[in-house]
């Protein structure tokens, strides 16, 4: 993978040693998630006139606390990242200061606004509001984390997420004004009130991850 304008050599340190610690997170945390998050973290760092390096490295450790207990997963990422001495190669202290802030502000249930425009840029990056992505995620979660559960319970749950995080009164929250995210909301949000068309949705979904 190539970022435009990234350190080759801060580049290949994360490809290597940070980027396969997420093969072992849940099938919605894993690699294809962080690069998604890293692809968006630098282009909304470019275009706002950010540092896309430190965008970058943000956005590559922003779920390394899922090693971790899951409800304070940005907290346990932060510290990752702000022990990591090997970043001291790119970065200054109080560079790695705000990196850390903007790993503990990235989740999306966060009550207060990212402390920095970094904390703002790896949130955004983070929602990754396809409606598709959001469904199948969501649904990958369940599947993963409640194997036991069957089709219709996990329908109940699906359906209790989405309600809870992505509708009018979902906690989600978006911090830069006229992204992409935006627009993609609106969609889900549609789709949240017409339980019959969702419904067909998740099914299909459901069904090819089942593999039936």
């Amino acid at each position: 993978m190539t970022e435009k304008n990234v350190n080759l050599d801060l580049m290949a340190f994360i490809e290597t040693e940070i980027l396969p610690r997420y093969s072992n997170f849940d099938k919605a945390h894993r690699l294809p998630h962080v690069t998604n998050v890293i692809r968006r973290s630098v282009k909304l760092a470019t275009t706002i006139g950010a540092d896309v390096n430190m965008a970058y490295a943000i956005a590559a450790y922003h779920d390394l606390g899922l090693e971790g207990p899951r409800a304070i997963h940005h907290v346990t990422g932060g510290k990752i990242l702000a022990a990591d001495a090997r970043l001291k190669k790119w970065f200054t202290a109080d560079q790695i200061k705000v990196m850390k802030e903007a790993v503990e502000d990235h989740r999306a249930s966060a009550s207060h606004a990212p402390r920095s425009v970094y904390g703002k840029i790896v949130a955004e990056a983070d929602r990754e509001l396809q409606p598709e992505t959001v469904f199948r995620r969501t649904i990958q979660f369940g599947l993963d984390r409640y194997p036991d559960k069957n089709r219709d319970e996990q329908w109940r749950r699906f359906m209790a997420h989405l309600d809870g995080k992505y509708s009018q009164h979902g906690y989600i929250r978006l911090w830069i004004p006229g992204s992409e995210n935006e627009t993609n909301l609106k969609k889900i949000r549609e789709l949240i009130i017409q339980p019959v068309k969702l419904k067909q949705i998740f099914d299909k979904i459901y069904d090819e991850e089942k593999g039936l």
